[in-house]
């Protein structure tokens, strides 16, 4: 790309530092995503998509020669936390904060739409996907369902995740599973209430939901570095409310069941409805379950990580690859079980503050190398020396 380089760095931290300022959390994506559509627009894609899976976004860079699609994935959302920092551009919106770095995986890719507007492929096709609702497991199986997608669909799709904990720029691959698959149940637990002096005379919920409780975490089992993780982590229990003179009628368990291998989170998640049944009729109760924010594994492909891992070498990055999976979710999955696919870690810092955490803030100085990584890919898939492409 001609020109200097430092401009478009100063924008993208500009544009970084300006989402962090506004975020939107899951399917209220509005506002950032027509901020995206903007600059997109500003970088001669062939075409913007609008609308996506709720609020997404896509932009195409099409050459005339044959070629595969390759597409590169950011999240629009923020989380529901509020933040708690002292950097000058910090959340403006209670509530929403760009606690998982989101805001710099969008500005990354807008830095990538500006190598594509001075150099497009030359063959095939490049996708710029910005999803909605990542946070809550939803965005990237309604994108994938949006009719809209069909003529975006790739051969080939790769996302980056900032990743504290680890030397800065450096990258995480991981052939196989690379993210744990993860669903919150819901179990609502319904008797009779009646008068504290008589508690003989209702149908209280509280021994059974302490039981369930006890019975969900004791789903997990401890760490085996040959098998598969199983957790199962209570993260809500409610029972009747503060009135003391009343029994209590109602109660409501929460829990998280989490595993890398999809085999053992389906069983979980069998066993952990067979125990609310049985809870629930133990003690004579009404039952409902939901399940919630499900997640598949991710599982990267081993053609796609190869080429990360070439394309990071190519632009200078230290590659690492990781023993186990992380247990943490990514609805990445949906897109790594339609093609050739890899989500891949960016470290953030070993000393950085984590995800989810109340100060993280993405770091800017990890802009140049997600830029130089995905745009590799993109060269290596669709440039004019790659033969490998198909």
């Amino acid at each position: 790309m001609s020109g200097d380089r430092e401009p478009i760095r100063t924008r993208l931290q500009e544009l970084r530092r300006r989402l962090h300022t506004a975020p939107e959390c899951a399917h209220h994506e509005t506002g950032t995503a027509d901020l995206v559509a903007d600059e997109l627009a500003r970088r001669r894609p062939t075409r913007v998509v609008r609308g996506l899976g709720g609020t997404g976004v896509a932009a195409t860079w099409e050459s005339a020669a044959p070629g595969p699609t390759v597409l590169l994935r950011a999240e629009l959302d923020a989380l529901p936390l509020e933040e708690r920092s002292a950097v000058p551009h910090r959340s403006t919106r209670p509530g929403a904060h760009h606690a998982c770095g989101h805001d710099g995986h969008m500005a990354v890719l807008v830095g990538v739409a500006e190598r594509l507007a001075a150099a497009p492929p030359a063959r095939g096709r490049a996708v710029l996907l910005f999803q909605p609702a990542e946070e809550t497991g939803e965005g990237a199986a309604r994108v994938l369902a949006d009719p809209a997608f069909a003529r975006l669909a790739p051969d080939w799709a790769f996302a980056i995740h900032n990743l504290p904990g680890f030397p800065a720029g450096r990258v995480l691959v991981r052939e196989g599973c690379f993210a744990a698959g993860s669903a919150g149940l819901v179990v609502r637990l319904h008797g009779r209430t009646s008068h504290a002096a008589h508690p003989e005379l209702g149908r209280s919920p509280a021994a059974a939901t302490a039981r369930l409780a006890l019975d969900l975490e004791g789903l997990s089992r401890p760490e085996d570095p040959t098998g598969p993780v199983a957790l199962c982590t209570v993260i809500h229990v409610r029972v009747g409310g503060p009135a003391f003179g009343t029994t209590p009628g109602d109660a409501e368990v929460m829990a998280t069941v989490r595993s890398d291998d999809a085999g053992t989170l389906s069983a979980l998640r069998t066993r952990c409805e067979e125990l609310a049944r049985a809870h629930a009729s133990s003690s004579a109760l009404e039952l409902q379950l939901e399940w919630r924010e499900v997640f598949p594994p991710t599982v990267n492909h081993t053609d796609a990580v190869a080429r990360v891992t070439a394309a990071a070498r190519t632009v200078g990055l230290d590659v690492d690859i990781v023993s186990r999976p992380f247990r943490w979710s990514e609805d990445f999955g949906h897109v790594t079980g339609r093609c050739r696919g890899a989500l891949v870690g960016l470290g953030a810092g070993k000393d950085h503050p984590p995800l989810h955490a109340p100060d993280y803030d993405f770091p800017d100085a990890l802009l140049d190398s997600g830029v130089a990584l995905c745009h590799a890919l993109l060269v290596d898939l669709l440039g004019p020396d790659s033969q490998r492409a198909a």
